[in-house]
C-alpha cells in the first residue's frame, strides 16, 4: 500500500537532465589556436601583439545584428551552447563579412572592448586580453580606412568604448617628497601604466576617431561633449609620460576640430591651473598641458582678447612660483613669449610679473628667469623696456652681487 502512494509521487529529477536543461553546469573551453607574434604600425607607435583566435560574441542583442543574416545566425549557435556564461571570443575579420554587415560588426566589436581586464596579474585572462587587443587594432584599422560619414549610432558606441577603457581612477605613486625632488628629474622613474598594451591602442583609436573626416563634429559633439573632456583633462594626472603624450596630442586635435568646445577647454585649463598653483602643486601633466596651450596662443587673432590677456595674467605667469617649475618652464617661457611677439605692449607686465616671483634663495630657478627675461627683452620695444628698467635693473643687480653669480 505504502509502495504503491510513493509511486504516485513525482520523482526529483537528475543531474544529467538539469545540465541539459540548462545547457550544462559549466562554459564551454575558448578554441585553442597556436599563437604566433606578429606585429603592427599604429601611427608613429609600434605594437607588439600575440595572434588571437576568431570565435564569437557575448550577445547579439547589443550587438545590432539582424535576426535574419547569417552571421547573426553564426553569433546565436555559437551562443546556444552555454546561455549562462558566454566566453569571451573574437567576433570574424572585417574581411569575412558583406559590406551591408561591417557597421554592425563595427558596433560588435566595439561592444566586445568594452570588457576592462585586470593587468596586475600578467597570466590572468591572457588569452582573453589578446582578443581583446587584436579586436582593437581591427577598430583602428576600420577608422583609418573608413570611406563614409559615421552614423550616429557608431559615434555613441565607440565614444561609449573609450570612456569605460579610459576614464578610471589614477593610482598615483607617493608623493611626499615629490616636490624637493623636483631637480631630479632624470633620476626619478615615472610609473608605467600595466593596462598600456590595451591603453595605447584605446589612445590609438581616438584620436585615428576624432581626426578622421568621417566624423561630422556637427554630430559628435553630443557625445564628445563638456564631461568627456573634463574626464579627459583629468588623466592629463597620469604619472605614465606615454599616456600624457598621448592626452596631449588628442585635446589638440578635439580643441582644432570642435571648435564650440574651445572657450570651455581653456577655462577648464586655467582651472587647473589654479588648483595646482594656489591649492596642491602637484600635477604631472602641467607641460603637456602648455605645450597645447602654446599652440592655442600661437593661433589667437590680433588683437588680443581681453580674455585672453587675463589668462595670460592671472594664470600663465603665478606659474612661476611653484617650487617644481623646472619640470614645465620650457613650455611655460614658450607661452609667455607668444603673448609678448603678439603683443609687445605686454612685456611690461609679463616683467614685472616675472619681479613678482623671483626666487630669493634658490639659485638654479633665477637661471631660468634670467633665460626667459633674455627672451622677452628680444620681443619687447624700447617704449615697453623703459616703463620696467628701474625696478628690472635693480634685480639684475642682486643678481650680479650674489654670492653664486659667475664671471
Amino acid at each position: 500500500m505504502i509502495k504503491q502512494i510513493l509511486g504516485r509521487l513525482p520523482r526529483k529529477p537528475s543531474k544529467s537532465s538539469e545540465n541539459r536543461e540548462f545547457g550544462g553546469s559549466s562554459a564551454p573551453p575558448l578554441s585553442n589556436s597556436s599563437n604566433s607574434r606578429s606585429s603592427d604600425i599604429v601611427g608613429n607607435h609600434r605594437l607588439l601583439i600575440d595572434s588571437a583566435p576568431l570565435a564569437g560574441p557575448n550577445s547579439t542583442s547589443s550587438l545590432g545584428f539582424s535576426h535574419g543574416s547569417k552571421l547573426a545566425q553564426a553569433v546565436d549557435k555559437k551562443l546556444s551552447r552555454n546561455s549562462m556564461t558566454a566566453p569571451y571570443e573574437a567576433l570574424p575579420g572585417f574581411k569575412d563579412v558583406p559590406s551591408s554587415e561591417k557597421q554592425n560588426l563595427f558596433i560588435g566589436k566595439l561592444n566586445l572592448c568594452c570588457v576592462v581586464f585586470d593587468f596586475t596579474d600578467p597570466m590572468k585572462n591572457a588569452k582573453e586580453k589578446d582578443i581583446k587587443r587584436q579586436t582593437l587594432l581591427e577598430l583602428v584599422d576600420y577608422v583609418s580606412s573608413a570611406n563614409g560619414k559615421f552614423a550616429e549610432t557608431v559615434m555613441q558606441e565607440a565614444v561609449k568604448m573609450v570612456s569605460i577603457n579610459l576614464f578610471r581612477s589614477l593610482s598615483p605613486q607617493p608623493r611626499e617628497n615629490k616636490v624637493l625632488q623636483a631637480f631630479d628629474l632624470e633620476e626619478e622613474e615615472p610609473l608605467m601604466d600595466p593596462a598600456w598594451p590595451h591603453l595605447q591602442i584605446v589612445y590609438e583609436f581616438l584620436l585615428r576617431f576624432v581626426a578622421s573626416p568621417e566624423t561630422d563634429a556637427k554630430l559628435a559633439k553630443k557625445y564628445i561633449d563638456h564631461s568627456f573632456v573634463l574626464k579627459l583633462l583629468d588623466l592629463f594626472d597620469s604619472e605614465d609620460p606615454r599616456e600624457r603624450e598621448y592626452l596631449k596630442t588628442i585635446l589638440h586635435r578635439i580643441y582644432g576640430k570642435f571648435m564650440v568646445h574651445r572657450p570651455f577647454i581653456r577655462k577648464a585649463i586655467n582651472n587647473i591651473f589654479f588648483h595646482f598653483i594656489f591649492e596642491t602643486e602637484k600635477h604631472n601633466g602641467i607641460a603637456e598641458l602648455l605645450e597645447v596651450l602654446g599652440s592655442i596662443i600661437n593661433g589667437f587673432a590680433l588683437p588680443l582678447k581681453e580674455e585672453h590677456k587675463l589668462f595670460l595674467i592671472r594664470a600663465l605667469i603665478p606659474l612661476h612660483k611653484p617650487k617644481c617649475l623646472p619640470m614645465y618652464h620650457q613650455q611655460l617661457s614658450y607661452c609667455i613669449t607668444q603673448f609678448v611677439e603678439k603683443d609687445c605692449k605686454l612685456a611690461d607686465t609679463v616683467i614685472r610679473g616675472l619681479l613678482k616671483y623671483w626666487p630669493i634663495t634658490n639659485s638654479s630657478k633665477e637661471v631660468m628667469f634670467l633665460t626667459e627675461l633674455e627672451e622677452i627683452l628680444e620681443a619687447s620695444q624700447p617704449a615697453e623696456f623703459q616703463r620696467c628698467m628701474v625696478p628690472l635693473f635693480h634685480q639684475v643687480s642682486r643678481c650680479l652681487s650674489s654670492s653664486h653669480f659667475q664671471q
